[in-house]
């Protein structure tokens, strides 16, 4: 069984249509709006909505620019997702309102023939039970929120509604999957803390991801700071070299 944000169980299905997408990683209980505009995709979410209880798997392709993934071109872990609405839009495409359930493997392919789109063979992933000393993953949590709150004072897209949000949340899975959804990674990135089952490991990395995001924006801020003065010695020299021809030319 799997359940959604409101504690509904639903029935894990081990076949599933899948949904491959582009420049974006969705973990469980993510509830986000996707744009399908291929036509094979389109036919995927109106299979899961018919077949399959509106259960579709998720998972993200490893090159944005292909138009037709490969299952080598698919990573094979991804999500397990319902569908909770669908609109048709006037240019063709269609707009759903996913969110996720719980983390999948991919086992097997099946291309569904004349349609373009594949069935997946799902293994559910359980994470296994916390080992972890309570004051390490305590002392973890705290290191995460305080660098969550540096972010945020840098202004750098989170919201401070990330901060009450978190103050909630005491499982370390649940936080990674949480901040790493709110951060601006890289697919690559994003698919790691996906694949990093060990919730407290996957917030370790999630820890770490945010200490990478803090000293990229340092290093930037001693530059600026560095360009200004070097600007400002700039403005005084050219302004003593103006003076010092006006005085000669008088």
């Amino acid at each position: 069984m799997v359940s959604n944000l409101g504690g509904d169980a639903m029935e894990f299905k081990s076949k599933l249509p899948l949904l491959p997408v582009r420049d974006l990683v969705v973990y469980p209980y993510m509830i986000i709006p996707l744009f399908v505009g291929r036509e094979s995709s389109i036919q995927a979410v109106e299979e899961a909505i018919s077949k399959y209880d509106r259960l579709i798997f998720l998972s993200s392709q490893k090159d944005i620019q292909t138009e037709r993934p490969t299952p080598e071109e698919i990573f094979n872990l991804g999500t397990v997702a319902v569908i909770m609405r669908m609109r048709k839009l006037p240019d063709g495409r269609i707009k759903i309102l996913v969110q996720g359930l719980s983390k999948a493997r991919i086992v097997n392919f099946a291309e569904v023939m004349n349609q373009g789109f594949y069935t997946v063979d799902l293994e559910k992933m359980e994470a296994p039970k916390i080992t972890e000393d309570k004051l390490i993953i305590e002392a973890i949590i705290r290191n995460v929120r305080e660098k969550i709150e540096r972010l945020v004072s840098m202004a750098q897209g989170l919201s401070p509604d990330l901060l009450m949000i978190l103050e909630d949340i005491e499982d370390p899975g649940r936080m990674a999957d949480l901040i790493a959804s709110n951060l601006n990674l890289k697919v690559h990135e994003s698919q790691s803390v996906l694949e990093t089952i060990n919730a407290v490991d996957r917030l370790r990395l999630v820890d770490n991801l945010l200490q990478t995001q803090l000293n990229v924006l340092q290093a930037q801020e001693r530059l600026k700071s560095q360009n200004n003065k070097d600007n400002l010695k700039d403005s005084i020299k050219s302004n003593k070299d103006f003076l010092h021809q006006t005085l000669r030319n008088q």
